[in-house]
């Protein structure tokens, strides 16, 4: 059960109601997630904004969603995995691929190099070793585009945690994924 119900739609009003006009406008439907945010239109709005900054970078859509997928994996996010595997679905990333994502694994060494990448990042938070640096180097990415991956690592934090806390209903083909790992 949620902790945090989400905004109607319908009910909502002045910039709530404008943002989720936004998000119908652009997915076709309002997820739950983004109908959670709304009860605090800044956070949806800033979750809103950081997305749309890192759709400009130099990643592309594809290793975007294949980074949310593997940061959800490895923090046993069922919304978000089950999200990101939509998406990435939608942008033609193969089923197999995406379910060896939640992994940080790929049949692409360049991308396996990002979410390997991804994982330190998650497990040592933000902790990473010199080795991890020199490894997506060498598998091809600039220093921007290493930024831009952990931008989109904090993206997806901030949507794993909310959905940690809101414990937000799925509403996308659910992935299974592993329970979470506690200290």
């Amino acid at each position: 059960m949620p902790r945090f119900q989400p905004l109607d739609p319908e009910r909502a009003n002045g910039k709530a109601s404008i943002l989720l006009e936004a998000v119908q406008s652009k997915l076709g439907f309002v997820p739950n997630i983004m109908k959670t945010f709304a009860q605090a239109p800044a956070a949806l709005e800033a979750y809103l904004n950081f997305s749309k900054a890192l759709g400009t970078g130099t990643l592309d859509a594809r290793l975007r969603e294949q980074i949310a997928v593997a940061a959800a994996g490895v923090n046993s996010c069922g919304y978000c995995a089950s999200a990101h595997t939509a998406a990435g679905g939608k942008l033609g990333i193969d089923s197999a691929e995406l379910l060896e994502n939640l992994e940080a694994k790929s049949g692409d060494p360049k991308t396996e190099a990002a979410l390997r990448f991804t994982r330190a990042v998650i497990e040592d938070r933000g902790w990473v070793s010199d080795d991890d640096v020199r490894l997506i180097r060498e598998a091809g990415y600039s220093d921007g585009e290493i930024i831009e991956i952990i931008a989109n690592i904090s993206l997806n934090l901030y949507t794993i945690y909310f959905n940690h806390i809101a414990q937000t209903v799925n509403d996308f083909p659910e992935i299974k994924i592993g329970e979470p790992q506690t200290a």
